[in-house]
């Protein structure tokens, strides 16, 4: 199971938020909500569509995808030095697949921030800034060790030292490994590395409803963020972690209306677990019948036996053809066997590249 990382700077509603993911439990016959220790929990993603065909197919059972959201030790700077719990939080991220930066943007002289002020940028500037200078230590320490390799010419060396170099450089001028254009035989080298700044990152700015928040403000730090959210063609979101964590002790029908008496505008629970979704590149494909609809995850662009996979591993040896419909399609049409009249189910073969929202029933 894929895997996000929750940080952030003390203090900024890290573990709040962390809270309100794991109160996304579902019902028992549901994919269940667990903890595998206190910081680490899987949740079920939000998915409208399983929902449908779920009842289109009068199902006994639903089974939602699901990710896995790790609430990192709080970071401070120096971490990359084992100041605070940096050796903690660095060992933790690298063991994600992606980050979730959490960011207060809200005044609250009553929650003290470790610097003392509100400042988002700066805050985003600590935390890259120790994932920069870890992600330096490991690739120089690397180019150290295959010296003796690359004097003598080995072949592999001299590539893997290469792309070293490159990336040295990137994280040198103080940007992330992932801006490097990578080869496609440099891929695994890099991937090997493990490089916090070759995870997708996600911003998530904390706002307070009713709060001094800065972006309501037209506050100059909250304009020095949005230009580099620009810039860096970064993903982000707003959330208020402290009403969604508040929000699990209302009826699904009243938290709408309750968070609009609090004014402001932000992206609920749900939306964040979609994005961290995407934030992975995957995709969702499902099986429905009359014992169960199933929502499925594999990486986008996967062919239908890689991504049969992740319903058995037999599935890429065994796989013979599979039948695939749209899930809309397949609603509009009323039943399987009308959507088969109409033409709407097609046979697909090994090549076929597997699209968000595909019906599948795999033939072995």
């Amino acid at each position: 199971m894929l895997s996000i990382g929750i940080v952030g700077l003390p203090n900024v509603g890290k573990s709040t938020l962390f809270n309100a993911l794991t109160e996304k439990s579902v019902s028992a016959e549901n994919y269940p909500f667990c903890t595998i220790d206190p910081s680490v929990g899987v949740v079920s993603v939000p998915d409208a569509r399983l929902d449908k065909l779920s009842a289109f197919s009068n199902s006994k059972k639903t089974v939602y995808t699901a990710i896995e959201f790790v609430d990192i030790a709080g970071l401070v700077a120096g971490a990359h030095e084992g100041e605070g719990l940096g050796n903690k939080f660095l060992a933790n991220i690298r063991e994600t697949d992606a980050i979730i930066e959490i960011v207060r943007i809200f005044e609250d002289e009553d929650i003290i921030h470790v610097n003392g002020k509100i400042d988002p940028m700066n805050d985003i500037e600590v935390i890259n800034l120790e994932l920069i200078m870890a992600d330096f230590q490991t690739v120089t320490k690397r180019i150290a060790n295959i010296n003796r390799d690359v004097k003598r010419g080995d072949k592999q060396a001299l590539i893997e030292n290469e792309i070293l170099i490159k990336i040295e450089k990137v994280l040198d001028d103080g940007k992330f490994a992932n801006t490097v254009e990578i080869k496609e035989e440099e891929k695994k080298i890099v991937k090997a590395l493990n490089l916090l700044t070759t995870k997708p990152v996600l911003y998530a700015f904390n706002k307070k409803m009713g709060g001094k928040n800065l972006d309501e403000m037209d506050d100059p730090r909250w304009i020095e963020v949005e230009k580099f959210l620009e810039e860096s063609n970064s993903k982000y979101l707003k959330i208020d972690t402290q009403i969604e964590h508040e929000l699990k002790d209302l009826p699904e029908d009243e938290r709408g209306e309750y968070k609009q008496t609090l004014g402001g505008a932000c992206d609920d629970i749900d939306v964040l677990i979609r994005k961290g979704y995407e934030l992975l590149d995957l995709i969702t494909f499902f099986t429905t019948g009359e014992d169960e609809s199933r929502a499925w995850t594999t990486k986008r662009n996967s062919t239908a036996p890689i991504a049969g996979t992740a319903i058995h591993t037999d599935f890429k040896d065994k796989f013979i053809k599979a039948d695939v419909i749209n899930w809309q399609d397949l609603l509009d049409s009323g039943s399987r066997a009308q959507a088969r009249e109409k033409g709407l189910i097609r046979i697909e073969g090994k090549e076929y590249i597997v699209k968000d929202g595909d019906v599948i029933e795999f033939r072995i």
